[in-house]
């Protein structure tokens, strides 16, 4: 296919995508599969436009005056990829698959290209529902924070300590142009291409070897600051796919008891397969019979560490995953805030006294954070807020910078600050 027969496709899949409201994930694949004749170099670049054009899609509505997806791509090409109005043009030919050549409207505010007057939420490419959460979290900064949200994000992959080093990783993956994390000791970071692809990882040998884990360095460093140590006994109570688990169990050596469980038991299914080939040894599923079967009630009290991956929004992964936060809605952050406090609860009869949960959450929206916290410490006089000082403090490594991103009651990572996804992480202690 044709660089202009790929701006065509996108703009197809982002139509299917917009008028049925669903994942792009499900309309790329759709569309792929109506249209063998499209190879995967051609998916993918397809891929990328489609997540570029939602990445943008509030900037580029305002800039075209317009929501169609033509004018979404049209705008991304210009905003995010930094085409002149005269290049889109030549793409736009209407022949051999190509768009339809521009109006002298579009053709006028490409060249122009100006966010002049726009509001904060557009500047910042948020939703506008969420603008008022958003920006109480970032105050001066919010509009700077949405941009780096709107931007593409790196691959960041997570060095098993039980099968590898960084420093092996380095030099066996030399050939894809590694660079050491800026924050976590395990972390590998490696930068898309103008396409928004990276190299495919889950090829390499070391992969299959168990010698990484793709995750992303926020996600790294939010586990190693929730403090588990070799010997104790930890849970992952949001276990998911385990991406978490399997740190912990690099972080404890083998060392103690680390249980995983997750409300939803599909969620837990490729963890078995990723455990075996992590070479973790004291790790056990538990997995819940029925939605209000507590798998883990025999642990009661005797718990050091509950790690609480709390369902949120996810606006944290907006970079990764944007067409999510256009899909968002009202009613879905009041349903996640309640999860939240429920999940709190469950962790707090599993910890012994002088035991800690870490609560993490990939979100910057202060109401699934400091005021979650703030609600569970209203609700559980038995427990207090752990000072970030003493999280830092108490971690492997010099961690000292990380205090100018503190908030109320914990840490706030984001790709603007840190350079990493939008992690929370606070900690509290029981202490009756």
């Amino acid at each position: 296919m044709t660089p202009a027969a790929r701006i065509s496709a996108a703009i197809e899949v982002l139509d299917d995508l917009i008028q049925r409201r669903r994942p792009a994930s499900d309309a790329l694949k759709d569309w792929g599969l109506s249209r063998r004749f499209a190879g995967s170099k051609d998916r993918a670049a397809i891929a990328s436009l489609v997540y570029d054009a939602l990445r943008r899609r509030a900037s580029s509505a305002f800039v075209m005056a317009a929501e169609t997806p033509r004018a979404l791509v049209l705008g991304m090409l210009a905003g995010l990829r930094g085409l002149s109005a005269e290049e889109i043009a030549l793409l736009c030919s209407g022949e051999n698959h190509a768009p339809m050549p521009l109006d002298a409207e579009e053709q006028a505010r490409l060249a122009a290209f100006s966010l002049d007057g726009a509001p904060d939420w557009i500047r910042a490419d948020v939703p506008e529902w969420l603008w008022p959460a958003f920006s109480g979290g970032f105050g001066t900064d919010a509009v700077g924070e949405g941009q780096a949200l709107a931007g593409r994000a790196p691959i960041d992959i997570r060095t098993n300590r039980l099968k590898s080093s960084r420093d092996a990783l380095m030099a066996d993956l030399a050939h894809a142009s590694p660079e050491p994390g800026a924050w976590s000791p395990d972390a590998l970071r490696f930068q898309p291409g103008h396409d928004g692809r990276g190299p495919s990882l889950q090829a390499e040998p070391s992969f299959f070897a168990g010698g990484f884990e793709i995750q992303d360095e926020g996600s790294q460093l939010v586990t190693l600051l929730a403090g588990a140590q070799p010997g104790q006994t930890v849970i992952d109570l949001c276990a998911g796919a385990g991406g978490k688990t399997l740190a912990l169990a690099a972080l404890m050596g083998n060392q103690g008891r680390l249980f995983a469980t997750d409300l939803d038991s599909r969620r837990l299914a490729p963890l078995h397969e990723r455990l075996a080939r992590s070479g973790a040894t004291n790790v056990e599923i538990r997995i819940p019979r029925s939605r209000g079967h507590e798998p883990l009630i025999d642990l009661a009290g005797q718990v050091d560490l509950a790690l609480v991956d709390a369902p949120c929004t996810g606006s944290g992964t907006w970079r990764r995953n944007p067409d999510a936060k256009w899909r968002v809605r009202p009613g879905a952050l009041a349903e996640r805030i309640k999860d939240q406090a429920e999940v709190l609860a469950r962790a707090a009869r599993l910890v012994k006294p002088g035991g800690r949960i870490a609560y993490i959450t990939c979100s910057m929206l202060p109401d699934e954070n400091d005021e979650a916290i703030r609600a569970f410490l209203a609700r559980h006089a038995g427990f207090a807020a752990v000072p970030l000082a003493d999280v830092l403090a108490s971690s492997e490594g010099d961690f000292g910078l990380l205090a100018r991103f503190a908030t109320e009651f914990g840490l706030q990572l984001s790709p603007r600050r840190t350079g990493t996804d939008g992690f929370y992480l606070a900690c509290t202690q029981r202490i009756a």
